[in-house]
């Protein structure tokens, strides 16, 4: 019984050590849910780019996806910044290997045009220089 104790008192301590601010999707306390807020916002962008590389980092395509249109973009406040992206992405005429993604153009060849519709959550806390992927969700158009 007396070595039970300190090992109980021991676990205690470390239960209530813990940290509380662990991020996990939908478990931070909400200040502010997901409002609209417009893609301009400087954000905004840099949630879209930071998608867009794990998007494309992820995919098999040989291709680079980029966004096409913007169909929402809404702003919640946690611990840091929550993005939601609601987007129309399409395949690209560069290659993954090329490099270039900024300033490639979206297929015209039918033969060649591939595009998705999805859905991006990207928690972002600006002030450390993190940005992370919580859900990324696509569907063919």
């Amino acid at each position: 019984m007396a070595r039970l104790c300190p090992s109980l008192l021991l676990l205690v301590a470390m239960v209530a050590l813990m940290p509380r601010g662990v991020h996990v999707w939908g478990s931070s306390k909400v200040v502010r849910k997901f409002q609209d807020i417009p893609e301009s916002y400087v954000y905004v962008q840099q949630a879209l780019w930071f998608a867009m590389k794990e998007y494309n980092k992820a995919s098999q395509d040989p291709y680079t996806f980029k966004v096409a249109e913007v169909l929402k973009s809404q702003e919640q406040i946690t611990d840091g910044l929550d993005y939601l992206l609601k987007v129309k992405i399409a395949r690209t005429m560069c290659k993954k290997i090329s490099g270039e993604n900024d300033n490639c153009l979206i297929q015209q060849d039918p033969k060649m045009q591939k595009m998705f519709y999805c859905t991006f959550i990207v928690a972002s806390k600006p002030w450390k220089f993190e940005l992370s992927m919580l859900k990324k969700e696509c569907q063919p158009v």
